[in-house]
């Protein structure tokens, strides 16, 4: 594959811009989804146990909202996969074999999960048992995030690439071991931590719009009991997060050294490695000139070898450890992987002409070089294709992601992190003594923490993934070598159409939940769709035009 960086960059850039901007707009509906399902299933549960029709009411109100999020989240999903075949075709056709899988179960299992169930969740009342609604409303919010793991283990797969072999007959790696794929490591940390992140999301959504009604002193009842749930479930999310978490950053230094790094804008490594609690980073040129990399901080001893290798004592390396090599502790630099790969890619292209000319010989013997089965394959896979990847780029300092933005974000995120056990804690404290009504301020507190929700969700994925650049694979496939070869122009012109597209989506999905927040529970109903069912009553005679129900919608 022949490069030319310079004309490239721009479609590159354009094209990550466009696939970001997408999967952002996306992750602002997919992890309310998640969550808020439980949160329904649990009110139904209550109905369904006690009988109590508030329970039912309560239930629909929050469902109500919930299928808002749904239809417009499977709208942006369906763009974002298209984007693949669209953007990113050398991505697609290089390990299609193993990312398209996760992506295929996800449609047979999980999305006909839902859609089986979902038309019984949202207008299954009154005409089925109520133990078959309820069983058809957990389905919904399991196949959720069943949903959820196949596209996380997919994403898991590029930062960690396990269970998989390179073809040299048709350049493509192939899967070799679908379980190692399901069950690496990174997988299983980033599915939960990411559905955890949208349960807390969902929790603090409940919690906060609860707290509104509490405000104009409107549907109390409601509101305390709804806070209750949120806040119980949020804290059981938010600690169970705080562990996945720690769990994920000792996978990110086995497998990402280069992401630690940056998280942490640690230049240098060293042994009792600490971990910055806050700071402001200096910019490059002071660092350059001999200065630190703060302006000011606050730094954990030894903390973040901890975090990293479960030993205060382990060295963690720096980004010019990465980037020059550090031969003391068995780093290779940059520079030599690029050599490497570059070797990778000239054998490959060997093997083509080899093949082209009638060559069955230097074939052969080339094709020996990519078998694990003979000691050359498994000697040069290891030494060399592991760092194909780096062939493609220029610069040893193209390894170096946007350090000031993955190191902001992430404090950004843990702090979030933090913030919102206290606030589930206090809530749970305060709605135990029968007092949340008496400290309006904290119910502000409570409404205004929703953005944060998603500031939170919105840093967690800045770290993951510029985290990870200019990898699309990680070592395999920078995203240089991915990207479709598009006329540029045309790019931008999609980039602003989509812009405009999420724009009017966001504002009508807005004003949509805005105004069946402010609606509240339909009184007369509890209809999950109250102006479909006012219709369909006044069709049937039993609710006259013009009625109060009218007006209120």
């Amino acid at each position: 594959m022949t490069l030319s960086t310079a004309d490239l960059m721009p479609l590159v850039d354009w094209s990550r811009a466009q696939f970001a901007m997408t999967a952002m707009y996306h992750w602002i509906f997919v992890p309310l989804t998640l969550g808020l399902g439980f949160l329904c299933a649990i009110m139904e549960t209550f109905y369904y146990r006690t009988g109590n029709e508030f329970w039912k009411r309560t239930t629909r109100f929050w469902m109500r909202l919930f299928g808002i999020n749904f239809a417009i989240g499977v709208a942006t999903g369906l763009i974002l996969e298209f984007e693949f075949g669209t953007n990113w075709s050398n991505y697609s056709y290089f390990v299609g074999d193993i990312f398209g899988a996760p992506l295929a179960i996800e449609g047979i299992t999980a999305f006909f999960l839902e859609a089986t169930f979902f038309a019984v969740m949202f207008f299954g009342w009154d005409r089925v048992s109520k133990g078959f609604h309820l069983t058809a409303t957990w389905m919904v919010a399991f196949g959720a995030s069943l949903s959820a793991l196949w596209i996380l283990v997919a994403n898991a797969w590029m930062q960690y690439p396990v269970g998989m072999t390179f073809n040299i007959e048709t350049a493509r790696n192939e899967m070799t071991s679908f379980w190692d794929v399901l069950f690496s490591p990174v997988a299983i940390n980033k599915f939960f931590h990411t559905v955890l992140s949208g349960y807390v999301l969902s929790a603090v959504f409940v919690a906060g719009i609860s707290a509104w009604f509490l405000l104009r002193r409107r549907e109390e009842e409601l509101a305390r009991k709804s806070i209750g749930i949120a806040s119980v479930f949020g804290l059981v999310c938010s600690l169970l997060l705080a562990t996945s978490g720690d769990r994920s950053g000792v996978e990110v230094a086995r497998h990402q050294p280069m992401k630690l790094a940056a998280m942490e804008a640690l230049y240098d490594g060293s042994r009792e490695a600490g971990l910055t609690v806050f700071g402001v980073l200096r910019p490059e040129a002071e660092r350059a000139g001999g200065k630190g990399n703060y302006y000011f901080s606050f730094e954990v001893p030894g903390l973040l070898s901890r975090i990293g290798y479960r030993d205060p004592q382990a060295y963690v390396a720096g980004i010019n450890d990465l980037v020059k090599g550090n031969p003391e502790q068995g780093i290779l630099s940059a520079a030599e992987k690029m050599e490497r790969g570059r070797t990778a890619i000239g054998e490959l292209a060997r093997y083509r002409q080899a093949r082209k000319a009638g060559d069955e010989r230097t074939a052969a013997e080339v094709a020996a070089l990519f078998d694990t089965g003979t000691p050359q394959g498994r000697e040069f896979l290891q030494e060399y294709f592991r760092y194909f990847g780096y062939g493609y780029l220029v610069s040893p300092e193209d390894i170096v992601p946007n350090v000031g933005l993955v190191f902001y974000s992430f404090r950004v995120m843990v702090g979030l992190g933090f913030f919102f056990i206290l606030l589930f804690a206090v809530n749970l404290w305060l709605w135990k003594r029968g007092r949340l009504e008496r400290y309006r301020w904290w119910l502000r507190i409570m409404l205004w923490s929703i953005p944060l929700a998603y500031l939170a969700g919105m840093a967690g994925w800045v770290v993951a993934e510029v985290g990870r650049q200019p990898w699309t694979i990680q070592d395999l496939l920078p995203t240089v070598a991915s990207v479709t070869r598009l006329n540029t122009s045309a790019v931008i012109v999609t980039f602003f159409l989509f812009a405009v597209l999420f724009a009017v989506m966001l504002v009508a999905g807005a004003m949509i939940m805005r105004k069946q927040i402010r609606l509240g529970p339909d009184e007369s109903t509890g209809s999950v769709f109250p102006r479909l069912s006012r219709k369909r009553r006044e069709k049937d005679g039993e609710a006259p035009a013009g009625s109060t129900e009218e007006k209120r919608d």
